[in-house]
């Protein structure tokens, strides 16, 4: 089938004139609409509480993401809960540590960050054991970065204090689309909770890591297709690699 119009399960990049998939639709001659499938929402203080975890009993927090810093301080504002001037902050990146200039004195803190990955925060945090660490994250997170903590003999906690839920998608005509673009199992799952009578039929459907393409299998619907491959390393590369071939 031709593809004239795509769906980007993502909002629109802040810098649209330098997304790839400008480049993609001038190319092709593409529509491409970029519309968030899934948001994110804070736990509130009453379910939070339900965890018995004492905030001000920890001396350093450990932050993966805006996210989590944007949450974390809005619970602990819900909670009433006043962080001393003696917490440390152990981000995975200096984006992440800057951004906490939000929320604190960024030159009165002790802050730490890694270069982008957790693995080198760990090792700044292994230097400082006797700390007691919180972890603030999704209530879903992947186990990878607490099993670490743990075998590196880290006093801390895992705190959930946001989920992944699906948007409302009333006004998308998703039947209007011949290509909908995935990065994630919750986008599937927010296509299947808004669109309960969604059917494929020659649509495609292009998707980004094993755990999406699995989701789109797992829902009954067929992988078109998917990235990252050793040809087509990202999602717009992938798809200009299908639509070369549908061409020939």
């Amino acid at each position: 089938m031709k593809v004239k119009r795509v769906l980007v399960s993502q909002p629109e990049p802040e810098n649209s004139e330098k997304s790839p998939f400008v480049d993609l639709a001038e190319q092709f001659n593409l529509s491409i609409t970029f519309r968030k499938f899934i948001k994110i929402e804070r736990i509130g203080a009453k379910e939070f509480r339900k965890q018995r975890i004492n905030i001000p009993e920890y001396s350093a927090i450990i932050f993966t993401s805006k996210n989590a810093v944007d949450h974390f301080f809005g619970l602990c504002e819900e909670l009433r809960v006043n962080i001393d001037d003696s917490m440390k902050y152990f981000c995975t990146s200096e984006a992440i540590a800057l951004y906490l200039q939000k929320y604190i004195q960024y030159r009165k803190r002790k802050i730490f960050y890694g270069k982008s990955n957790f693995e080198d925060l760990l090792e700044l945090i292994k230097k400082q054991k006797t700390e007691k660490y919180i972890f603030p994250c999704a209530e879903n997170h992947k186990k990878d970065i607490p099993k670490l903590l743990s075998e590196n003999k880290v006093k801390f906690v895992s705190a959930p204090i946001y989920r992944t839920v699906s948007d409302d998608l009333s006004e998308v005509a998703v039947d209007n689309y011949d290509l909908l673009v995935f990065f994630s199992p919750f986008g599937i799952k927010s296509l299947k909770e808004n669109f309960p009578e969604f059917k494929q039929n020659n649509k495609l459907i292009a998707t980004f890591g094993s755990l999406t393409a699995e989701a789109v299998k797992e829902a009954g619907l067929k992988l078109n297709i998917c990235a990252p491959t050793q040809k087509a390393p990202s999602m717009t590369m992938a798809i200009e690699e299908y639509l070369k071939s549908q061409k020939k």
